[in-house]
C-alpha cells in the first residue's frame, strides 16, 4: 500500500491502547494460562519450538538429539495459546481508496499486539482466491512483533476470496486459541464451512466484517455504471433512486444479519466495523459491547 497502514504513529497508538486496556481483557486474549480444553493439572501435554528467552530447563534434549531442533515441553497449566488472524486481501477489500484495506490491516495488527502482550503466539495469514499465505509465523513477544508486523504493508490486494476453500485445507490447533477472520464478507461464495471448521476445532472465533461508510450508507444518486470490484468484466447500469437505495440497504442488512446469526449459532463472535472508525473506538466500544473487554 502506498501510504503505509502500519507505521510508527499507528504502533504508538496501539501501545497506548494496550496500556489503557491492561487488566481489562475478558474473553479473547489469554496467553500463557490454563487451556479450557485440558483441565488444570500439571501433566505434560505438548511441545512447542524454543524461542530465545524461554526457560532452557524446559528444553527436551532427547528431542534435540533426535530432530536437531530445540523444543520446549508444555504442561497443562502453561499451554501457550495461538492466535491466528486471516485477512481477506481480495480486490473488493481495496474498495474505497484502500481505506477498507487499511482498516483490515490495522485491526489485524492491533489484535496481534494484544495477543503477544498476553503471552499468546500469533500467526497472520492472507487469503486471495482459494489460497492461504502465511505472512507472520507464530511470533511471541513484543520484540518479534515489532520486527515482523510491518510485513502487512507489503500485501497487495486483488483477485477474489474463497474463505472456505482456503481455510479448510489448513492445519489449526484444537482448542488452543483464537481465530479471527477479517473480511467484508460481500460474496456469493461459501464462508459458512470455514466457520464450521474452526468452530468444530473448538477454537474461539471472531468474524470482523469491514465495510466502507459508503457501503453501509450510500450517498450516490442518478444514472451510474457499476463494475464488480472482483471482476471488472461485469458491469451494471442503474438509475439510483430512493427505491434502489432502500433495496440496497435492506440487502446489506440481510448480509450482516446472515453472518451475525450464523456466528451466533456456532458460538462465534461477530463485529461490524466501518472503515472510518478510529482503531481506539473499535477496541474500546465495540469489543466492550461484545463482552470481550470488561
Amino acid at each position: 500500500m502506498g501510504n503505509f497502514a502500519i507505521n510508527e504513529t499507528f504502533l504508538q497508538r496501539v501501545e497506548m491502547l494496550q496500556t489503557v486496556l491492561k487488566n481489562n481483557i475478558a474473553g479473547l486474549f489469554g496467553g500463557n494460562h490454563k487451556s479450557r480444553t485440558y483441565g488444570s493439572s500439571c501433566e505434560f501435554v505438548d511441545y512447542r519450538n524454543y524461542v530465545p528467552g524461554d526457560d532452557i530447563t524446559k528444553i527436551d534434549w532427547n528431542a534435540y538429539a533426535r530432530f536437531e531442533a530445540l523444543y520446549l515441553k508444555l504442561y497443562l497449566d502453561e499451554r501457550q495459546l495461538h492466535t491466528k488472524v486471516y485477512i481477506d486481501i481480495s480486490q473488493s477489500m481495496a474498495y474505497g481508496s484502500s481505506s477498507k484495506a487499511r482498516a483490515a490491516l490495522q485491526i489485524a495488527a492491533t489484535i496481534a499486539y494484544l495477543s503477544v502482550t498476553e503471552l499468546d503466539r500469533v500467526s497472520v495469514f492472507a487469503i486471495r482466491d482459494n489460497e492461504v499465505f502465511e505472512i507472520i509465523s507464530a511470533i511471541s513477544g513484543r520484540e518479534r512483533y515489532f520486527a515482523e508486523i510491518t510485513k502487512l504493508n507489503d500485501l497487495e490486494f486483488g483477485g477474489e476470496c474463497f474463505l472456505s476453500d482456503a481455510i479448510i485445507p489448513t492445519q489449526v490447533g484444537y482448542g488452543d486459541g483464537l481465530s479471527v477472520i477479517i473480511s467484508d464478507f460481500l460474496t456469493d461464495h461459501n464462508y459458512e464451512n470455514a466457520i464450521d471448521y474452526l468452530a468444530d476445532k473448538k477454537r474461539d472465533l471472531l468474524c470482523i466484517q469491514v465495510l466502507t461508510s459508503e457501503e453501509i450508507n450510500p450517498k450516490i444518486r442518478g444514472k451510474n455504471i457499476f463494475y464488480d470490484s472482483e471482476n471488472n468484466t461485469r458491469s451494471y447500469k442503474k438509475n439510483i433512486n430512493k427505491d434502489i437505495i432502500r433495496a440496497y440497504r435492506e440487502a446489506v442488512q440481510f448480509v450482516q444479519d446472515r453472518l451475525r446469526n450464523y456466528c451466533n449459532a456456532r458460538g462465534a463472535e461477530y463485529m461490524l466495523v466501518s472503515d472510518n472508525r478510529p482503531i481506539d473506538e473499535i477496541f474500546f466500544e465495540q469489543l466492550t459491547e461484545l463482552g470481550v473487554l470488561k
